[in-house]
């Protein structure tokens, strides 16, 4: 098993215009988390609010390797959808389990 192909953490940090906050958590919810987990290797994925510094909105996946990003499946889903110009402080980071 090469690094690519670890399960990992995926952390996508995001804040969204006000005005779409509701608009968006329910998009989130309701239609992103179904697309992505329905793209292999995309194992499991929830959701925060930030209660520090950074972008308001968190959201945490299990993805079962790097090679799950490449997908064709994924490529169609990925991303803010109807929301990509009202997002901001878009940040991501990747953690393994050690």
């Amino acid at each position: 098993m090469t690094m690519n192909d670890e399960e990992f953490t995926h952390i996508v940090m995001v804040d969204i215009e006000p005005e779409h906050e509701p608009a968006f958590n329910k998009w989130y919810v309701q239609q992103h988390f179904p697309d992505l987990l329905s793209c292999p290797g995309w194992l499991s994925a929830s959701r925060y609010v930030n209660l520090g510094d950074g972008p308001k909105y968190v959201a945490m996946y299990s993805v079962a390797g790097q090679w799950a990003f490449e997908t064709e499946d994924f490529i169609k889903v990925k991303g803010f959808g109807p929301f990509e110009g009202h997002v901001h402080n878009f940040k991501r980071i990747q953690l393994r389990a050690i």
